[in-house]
C-alpha cells in the first residue's frame, strides 16, 4: 500500500554496532514505498537521533550488537531535552545479548511504539510502518536534509618500514592509554613467554610428506575470564585445533571504562552482558594464566577502531594470532574513519608483531578479514584486498599471514577464490621481495544471515566444509546451527565443530568440477590483477597512498560498507547459477572483456528471475534474504 502522503522516516544504526547491510535494502525499500527517507548510516549515538527527530514521523534505530539497553540510558533526559518531537520510535535487530522479553519491555516503557528484538524481514517493517501511519496526520514538510559527512581522504603515512625511534615515540602514548598496558612494556619479558606458548603459525605449517592442515576454529567471547577458560576448555575437548576470543563491542570502539561496567554488570547478574571478552580490561596476566590453562594456540579477533594497545596486550599475553588490518578493519565497519589514520595505527601493529619476529625469533601471525561486509562479496574483491593487506605487514616485517575469504554459496567460485587467493598472494609478496612469509588461507563458513531452521542451518555447516576441505585452505571457521535465533552456548559451538568435522570427511566423497572451477579462476585473476594495478597506479609507487587514493576514486569499492571513504558505487548479485556478480561495477577499472562479462550473467538473471523484479535493488534484497528466508533447496547453491 502507498500512502496517499509520502512520510519522512529516520534510519540509522546505533553504537559501535556496524552491520550495513539490512539498513541499506531497508533505506531502499522504504524510498520505493514513496516515503521521504533521512539516512544516517551506522554508529550514531542517541542524540543524534534526537537531533534529526524533529521532522520526522518514524525514526527507526537498528541496534545488532546487543548492547540496545546501554545505548537508551539517556533517553529520558533527551525526550526533556528536545521537547515537542511527536515521531513514532522503532528499535529492531539483535537488541540484547540476554533477554528478548526484558530489552522489548524496558523500550516500550521508553515509549518506542514498535519493538522487533530478533530478525525481522523488510515486507513485515512496511506493512507496521503503513499501518502505523495511516491513521497519523500528514504534516507539511521539506525534504529531509542529507547528512553531512567528511570526504576528504587525508595523507597516507609513508609506504616505509616505521623506525625504532617512531614506534618509541608512539609506544608511550599507547602503553599509558589504559592502566593494563604498563604490564605490557617490556618485550625481552614477553617475548620470552611467547617463545613457550603453542604457535598460531607453526600450526599452519605443512608437514613433511603429509597433506597441508586444515584446522578447525569455532568462535567465542564472554565478558568473564572464568567462563572464557571454561568455554576455551569445552571447545577443545571438542575438537579444535585452534582457539580465538572475540573481542567486545565497546572495546572494540575503545571504550574501557565502558567495559569495564560491562564486566562488573556481568559479575553482578552471574551471566555476561557484554558481546565479547574484555581483553584490555583483562590485562596481561589474565591472557597469561589463560593459555597456560589451555594449552593451545590462540588468536585475537576483534575489529577495533584504533588496535594499538590491544596488540600489545595480546602479544604480551602470550597471545600468537592477531587479526584485523587497515582495510579490513575499517571500510567494513566504521562510519566516519579515515583510512590515513587506519593505515598509521595498523603500520604500529604490523612493526610491533615484525619487531618480535627479527629481535626474538617469536612469529606472530597476522591474519586479514577479507569477509568485508559478508554479502554478496565478489571474490576479486576479497582477494585485492588481502593482498594488499599482506603486501603492508610484510614491509613492516611480519613472517605469517592468514588470507581470509568468506563463502558466498558457490562451490566452483568459491574453491576458484581459495585458490586464487594463496597463488596470488605468494605471487604479489615474492614479486614485492618477500617470498619467506609464510601464507595461510582461512575459509570463513557463510557469515550472512542463516536460515532459522535448525536442521537447514545444519546441512549448510556440513555442506561449507566440505567446500571448505576441497578448497585446499589452510584453516576452517565455523558457525553453529543457532546463527540466526541467538548468541551461541557452548555446547552450540560443540555442535558446529562435530558437523563442520563431518563435513570436511564427507570431502573425500564428492567431485569438484574441475572445468567450472578453472573458469572462475580465470576471470578472478583478470579482475584481481586489473584492480591491483589501478591502485598501484593511483598511488605512484607507494602503496599506502594507493589504498587512500583508490577508494576515493573508486578504484577499491567494497558493496554495503558503511564508510563515508567508500563510494558505494559497486552493486553486486547471484547469476542464475548462484555465482556472485558484478551487478554495476561503478568505478573499477575492469577491461571491456570483464564488464561485457558480468553484463551478460546479470541481463540473463534479469530475464529469468521469478517473479519478476522491477529494480536492480529489488534483485538484490533477494539474494540478500535467499538464506534466512529459505527461498533456495540446497547448500551449496550450486549443488
Amino acid at each position: 500500500m502507498r500512502l496517499p502522503t509520502p512520510r519522512t522516516i529516520v534510519l540509522g544504526g546505533i553504537g559501535a554496532d556496524a552491520h550495513s547491510v539490512g539498513l541499506t535494502l531497508l533505506k531502499h525499500a522504504i524510498n520505493e514505498a514513496g516515503h521521504s527517507i533521512h539516512f544516517m548510516g551506522t554508529q550514531n549515538n542517541l542524540e543524534d537521533f534526537f537531533e534529526n527527530a524533529a521532522d520526522a514521523d518514524v525514526v527507526m534505530i537498528s541496534c545488532m550488537d546487543g548492547h540496545l539497553r546501554h545505548y537508551l540510558r539517556k533517553f529520558p533526559d533527551l525526550t526533556l531535552k528536545y521537547p515537542g518531537i511527536d515521531a513514532l520510535w522503532y528499535a529492531g535487530g539483535n537488541l540484547d545479548v540476554g533477554s528478548a522479553e526484558r530489552i522489548t519491555g524496558e523500550a516500550r516503557r521508553l515509549g518506542f511504539r514498535r519493538v522487533f528484538p530478533t530478525y525481522v524481514d523488510i515486507p513485515t517493517v512496511l506493512s507496521v510502518l503503513d499501518e502505523d501511519l495511516l491513521t497519523r496526520p500528514a504534516p507539511v514538510r521539506g525534504k529531509p536534509a542529507a547528512p553531512r559527512w567528511p570526504t576528504h581522504p587525508g595523507t597516507a603515512p609513508p609506504d616505509q618500514r616505521l623506525t625504532m625511534t617512531e614506534l618509541r615515540q608512539q609506544r608511550t602514548g599507547v602503553l599509558e592509554s589504559w592502566p593494563t598496558g604498563a604490564r605490557a612494556r617490556d618485550l625481552a619479558d614477553n617475548a620470552a613467554f611467547l617463545l613457550r606458548q603453542p604457535s598460531f603459525a607453526q600450526a599452519h605449517a605443512p608437514r613433511p610428506r603429509a597433506e597441508r592442515p586444515f584446522l578447525v576454529q569455532p568462535r567465542s567471547g564472554v565478558a568473564l575470564a572464568a567462563a572464557q577458560r571454561t568455554a576455551f576448555t569445552a571447545l577443545r575437548r571438542a575438537g579444535a585445533d585452534v582457539l580465538s576470543y572475540q573481542i567486545d563491542s565497546l572495546t572494540r570502539n575503545n571504550e574501557y571504562q565502558k567495559a569495564a561496567d560491562g564486566i562488573a554488570e556481568s559479575r553482578e547478574r552471574g551471566t555476561s552482558t557484554l558481546n565479547g571478552f574484555p581483553m584490555v580490561n583483562h590485562g596481561v596476566d589474565v591472557l597469561r594464566q589463560m593459555i597456560t590453562e589451555v594449552r593451545a594456540p590462540l588468536q585475537t579477533r576483534h575489529s577495533t577502531r584504533d588496535p594499538r594497545l590491544l596488540a600489545e596486550i595480546s602479544c604480551a599475553g602470550g597471545v600468537t594470532g592477531f587479526e584485523g588490518g587497515a582495510i579490513t578493519y575499517n571500510i567494513p565497519y566504521f562510519k566516519e574513519y579515515s583510512l590515513a589514520q587506519s593505515l598509521r595505527r595498523w603500520q604500529y601493529v604490523d612493526r610491533l608483531v615484525g619487531l618480535y619476529r627479527e629481535k626474538f625469533g617469536v612469529v606472530i601471525d597476522r591474519e586479514f578479514f577479507g569477509t568485508l561486509t559478508a554479502v554478496l562479496i565478489p571474490p576479486s574483491l576479497a582477494i585485492v584486498v588481502n593482498v594488499i593487506e599482506a603486501m603492508l605487514a610484510a614491509g613492516q616485517g611480519v613472517g605469517s599471514v592468514s588470507l581470509g575469504y568468506a563463502e558466498q554459496g558457490h562451490r566452483s567460485q568459491d574453491i576458484a577464490a581459495i585458490r586464487v587467493l594463496r597463488e596470488l598472494g605468494q605471487k604479489y609478496l615474492a614479486n614485492l621481495g618477500y617470498p619467506g612469509v609464510q601464507v595461510n588461507i582461512v575459509f570463513q563458513q557463510h557469515m550472512a544471515a542463516f536460515p532459522p531452521e535448525r536442521a537447514r542451518a545444519a546441512q549448510l555447516i556440513v555442506a561449507s566444509a566440505t567446500t571448505g576441505r576441497l578448497s585446499g585452505a589452510s584453516r576452517l571457521i565455523t558457525k553453529t546451527p543457532v546463527e540466526a535465533t541467538t548468541i551461541p552456548s557452548v555446547s552450540d559451538n560443540q555442535e558446529g565443530l562435530h558437523l563442520s568435522r563431518l563435513g570436511a570427511l564427507e570431502a573425500d566423497g564428492v567431485e569438484v568440477d574441475e572445468r567450472t572451477v578453472r573458469e572462475e579462476a580465470t576471470v578472478l585473476r583478470a579482475e584481481v590483477d586489473q584492480i591491483l594495478e589501478s591502485v598501484l597506479t593511483a598511488g605512484g609507487g607507494s602503496l599506502t597512498d594507493g589504498v587512500v587514493k583508490a577508494f576515493a576514486l573508486g578504484h577499491l569499492d567494497i558493496p554495503f560498507s558503511p564508510s563515508v571513504y567508500n563510494r558505494g558505487e559497486v552493486l553486486t548479485a547471484r547469476d542464475v547459477q548462484g555465482a556472485v556478480r558484478y551487478l554495476n561495477t561503478g568505478r573499477l577499472t575492469f577491461s571491456a572483456d570483464v564488464i561485457d562479462f558480468h553484463r551478460s550473467r546479470m541481463s540473463e538473471r534479469r530475464r529469468t528471475a521469478e517473479p519478476p523484479v522491477r529494480s536492480d535493488w529489488q534483485l538484490v534484497e533477494r539474494d540478500v534474504l535467499q538464506v534466512p528466508s529459505g527461498h533456495y533447496r540446497k547448500w551449496p547453491l550450486d549443488a
